[in-house]
């Protein structure tokens, strides 16, 4: 009953939540929508640490995005299920190898920076806890994944997901037999997506596109303003 609730039942409440809470705050709380960032307090480390974390996040997303949802049938037509999990592995380990340095930069200056930390919230702390967490967790199941080089667990999990993505009532049997960090890596992620809409996460849904062809900005410096006195 808990297994089926955690991975048959979960997964439509954290992504119902995601979705309508996403909306409900955009439509009713518009001016909080925003990243929070803290560079105006203290820029240390921020860009380094901000460009590692984004760049990998990014990367992750991607690769669990089309990793999980591809069907068998279209990826086996260019590679085997084992090359698969093995471009997985590579790709993956290296995308959150620098996930991982950039959110041990963030979170050492949201807790020992004093500014940052002294503007910040609760859920801003939370929220890398919960982020560090899980790129720890992912880390730790490429370990696992080497022990079956031949792919059979991805095919499980993708299994899984394309059921939930496809609204099946049997996904939760699906990964009854997997390893308990697979499991942990889906409820943490799981839980992530339902704290979205109520943390500075949300901001996920802005990606600015149009910054990748927008023209430079012209800036040119100020011209000293003359002031005349008067004679009297």
């Amino acid at each position: 009953m808990i297994h089926e609730l955690a991975f048959g039942v979960y997964p439509y409440i954290a992504i119902t939540v995601f979705l309508v809470g996403s909306w409900a705050r955009f439509d009713y709380a518009m001016y909080t929508w925003r990243s929070g960032s803290s560079q105006m307090l203290s820029d240390r480390g921020m860009r380094l640490g901000s460009n590692l974390f984004h760049i990998g996040i990014l990367a992750i997303f991607a690769g669990h995005f089309v990793g999980l949802l591809t069907p068998h049938a279209v990826y086996e037509v260019l590679i085997t299920t084992a090359q698969k999990q093995m471009l997985a592995m590579v790709v993956g380990g290296i995308a959150g190898a620098l996930c991982f340095a950039g959110i041990l930069i963030l979170l050492w200056r949201r807790l020992f920076n004093r500014r940052v930390r002294a503007t910040g919230s609760f859920a801003d702390v939370l929220v890398l806890v919960l982020l560090f967490a899980q790129l720890t967790l992912g880390l730790v199941s490429i370990r696992i994944s080497a022990g079956h080089p031949d792919g059979a667990v991805m095919v499980m999990l993708a299994d899984w997901a394309q059921h939930i993505a496809t609204f099946r009532t049997d996904a939760a049997s699906i990964i009854l037999g997997a390893h308990w960090i697979y499991k942990t890596h889906i409820l943490l992620g799981l839980t992530l997506f339902l704290l979205t809409p109520f943390t500075r996460l949300v901001h996920i849904w802005s990606i600015p596109l149009s910054y990748l062809w927008r023209p430079y900005q012209v800036v040119r410096r100020r011209q000293p303003t003359l002031h005349y006195g008067r004679r009297s």
